[in-house]
């Protein structure tokens, strides 16, 4: 069975690895290393981002765990009920997933934010085996175009037909349901592409859809 995770010293994409063997020399009391998946037992929500953070998931080994898109993703998420407790941007916060997986579709953070498509697809089998194995998911927020187009590969759909958009719904061939939002980043929320209502908007959706 494909691990969900890759292994701490993954060396599948040269330009990461190399990225990382950096952040370690400047910084070695950091994770720097892939980011794992964070979950709930038995979550009915998927959450899909891009990648880590260098001074935020990167640092923490927590998904949105120490960078500005946590803020706004915890405090929403524990606001509809699929967390609980107080974000501290630290994994020693106390804070706990109820209802939902945070998973990225690359697991290393890459240079200036920005995975190149060879990193993209060798990261998507750990989150094909996310997929596979998190049976309780009903639906899935995807922050971002790319989150959305990666997870997209993992079903015979032409991505034409099941566009990316803030708000857009679009039903899966295993029955879930996926949703887009613009990705919850400083320069989403600074510039008003993507405001807190907006935001919130989505998971009262989700809501909507899984139930209490």
């Amino acid at each position: 069975m494909q691990d969900t995770n890759p292994p701490l010293d993954c060396p599948l994409c040269p330009r990461l690895v190399s990225y990382l063997e950096d952040a370690r020399q400047k910084y070695p009391d950091w994770h720097n290393a892939p980011v794992p998946n964070w979950s709930a037992p038995s979550p009915r929500l998927m959450i899909v981002g891009l990648a880590p953070g260098l001074k935020g998931a990167n640092r923490t080994g927590r998904p949105f765990t120490g960078d500005w898109a946590g803020d706004l993703l915890y405090q929403t998420l524990v606001k509809f009920d699929f967390a609980k407790g107080n974000y501290g941007k630290s994994r020693e916060d106390g804070l706990e997933l109820t209802d939902a997986i945070i998973v990225n579709a690359v697991r290393c953070v890459p240079p200036e934010n920005k995975p190149i498509g060879a990193e993209i697809n060798n990261c998507r089998p750990f989150l094909r085996a996310t997929v596979e194995q998190t049976t309780s998911v009903q639906c899935v927020v995807a922050l971002g175009g790319i989150a959305h187009n990666s997870f997209l590969t993992l079903f015979d759909v032409k991505k034409k037909d099941l566009p990316f958009g803030h708000g857009n719904e679009h039903q899966l061939p295993n029955g879930t349901t996926l949703i887009d939002s613009y990705h919850c980043s400083r320069y989403n929320t600074n510039t008003g592409r993507l405001t807190e209502q907006m935001f919130e908007d989505i998971f009262a959706r989700v809501r909507e859809i899984v139930g209490k």
